[in-house]
């Protein structure tokens, strides 16, 4: 077996150890908070990092889509986020563009995150400031995150922890199953109001 074989059956082992340790009923919790939010109209706003941010622009479509709740990501708007960055810092990058959104405590705040923020070690200070801000304002918060959550972890209404299975793999992992949850929660029956292309044209 070559090294490239070995690699990928590491992975993929780890991988199925992390879902056998899951949190299902941090799951559900997180599904009947965003069923609670659509139900009264609040609007869901989605963060992320790097990988995170990737993951908050296709989970918008998903949960737009498929949940019907309404849903934005401040990195979806790059002229904003970079202009931001030059002139207010990047701190305050997401906060800020919560309140001219008008953040309230209808709405919700969902964090993609390896380490969840830190402020101390100056790691995802955007993501901290944008929960401090959600939570001032009275916004659920709920996350999918790695390693112990950092900050969100600690005061967040429901999040999922992505089990460490190997520690030179946190975020690979992370990010990995970061997809895994928001996919399984917008095929949810509770909150997908519309099926997927090829699930709704079986041959």
């Amino acid at each position: 077996m070559s090294t490239t074989e070995l690699f990928a059956s590491q992975y993929l082992n780890e991988a199925k150890g992390i879902i056998d340790q899951l949190d299902h009923s941090a799951i559900e919790e997180m599904t009947q908070l965003l069923v609670k939010l659509r139900e009264r109209g609040g609007r869901l706003f989605l963060v992320g990092v790097g990988g995170g941010a990737g993951h908050a622009g296709h989970a918008v479509n998903d949960f737009r889509k498929l949940a019907g709740i309404e849903s934005y990501s401040p990195s979806d708007n790059i002229s904003e986020l970079t202009a931001r960055t030059n002139d207010e810092g990047w701190d305050t990058t997401y906060s800020a563009w919560m309140k001219v959104s008008r953040l309230s405590d209808r709405d919700m705040l969902f964090v993609f995150s390896v380490g969840g923020g830190d402020l101390e070690r100056n790691i995802s200070p955007n993501i901290v400031r944008a929960v401090q801000y959600a939570k001032e304002v009275g916004a659920s918060v709920i996350g999918v995150l790695g390693r112990n959550g950092g900050y969100t972890a600690s005061v967040a209404d429901a999040c999922v922890i992505i089990p460490t299975v190997n520690p030179d793999m946190v975020t690979p992992h992370t990010e990995s199953f970061q997809a895994l949850v928001w996919h399984l929660l917008v095929s949810d029956p509770r909150l997908q109001v519309m099926s997927n292309k090829w699930e709704s044209n079986k041959p």
